[in-house]
């Protein structure tokens, strides 16, 4: 028996999983979480083989956490869903530690495919995630700016394009102003810009803005 928890903020979302694995023999939800906080809580209380983890998870980055889970969940595999085209989400994602990515508009057969490949100990990536993999691996492409950033710089650069000023971040973040400040300083160096306008701007032409 595969044993899998749900983690996404919207009660709806979690009972559309529910009603599509509770049709497939060999696949169980055994919890449900809604934010950071309670996923963490349901992966130590509760054995299970997959994670569904949703990126917008209230709290801490997702992608952060991630290496978190790997480390003290070793043996949970985690699939990402999200509704972010894989171009921009997908290979980070799987950098930063999860063993597949779905997008939330794939059709339900995919999910299924997806958590019984993760419960397998495979991976789970669509043709698209695996040509941008590649192209990742190849050093003589031309790679996005962004792409250079370490998790928490990109999550610093997408809160910046949505508005919010660096004291706004910090308190979300828990972290000091002066903190969010070097992040920033970091992020406005590897992209090679100097204000926070032109960092809004490159992320909605890019389409990482929220």
């Amino acid at each position: 028996m595969t044993r899998v928890i749900l983690a996404d903020d919207h009660a709806f979302v979690r009972e559309g999983y529910k009603r599509i694995l509770a049709a497939e023999t060999g696949i169980s939800v055994v919890a449900e979480a809604s934010d950071i906080a309670s996923t963490m809580q349901a992966l130590d209380s509760t054995p299970a083989e997959v994670l569904l983890l949703d990126i917008n998870l209230k709290g801490r980055s997702a992608l952060e956490v991630l290496a978190d889970i790997r480390r003290l969940h070793p043996r949970v595999a985690v699939l990402v869903v999200s509704m972010h085209p894989e171009e921009q989400i997908a290979v980070r994602a799987m950098r930063a530690g999860a063993s597949g990515y779905l997008n939330k508009e794939a059709a339900p057969e995919d999910l299924v495919v997806a958590v019984r490949a993760l419960a397998r100990g495979r991976k789970h990536i669509t043709p698209v995630v695996a040509e941008i993999l590649a192209v990742s691996l190849d050093s003589t492409s031309d790679r996005p700016p962004h792409e250079s950033l370490s998790t928490r710089e990109y999550q610093i650069l997408e809160m910046i394009a949505a508005g919010k000023q660096v004291s706004q971040i910090a308190a979300e973040l828990n972290l000091s102003v002066k903190t969010v400040s070097t992040y920033r300083t970091r992020v406005l160096e590897k992209m090679e810009m100097k204000t926070n306008a032109e960092l809004t701007r490159y992320a909605i032409l890019s389409g990482l803005a929220r």
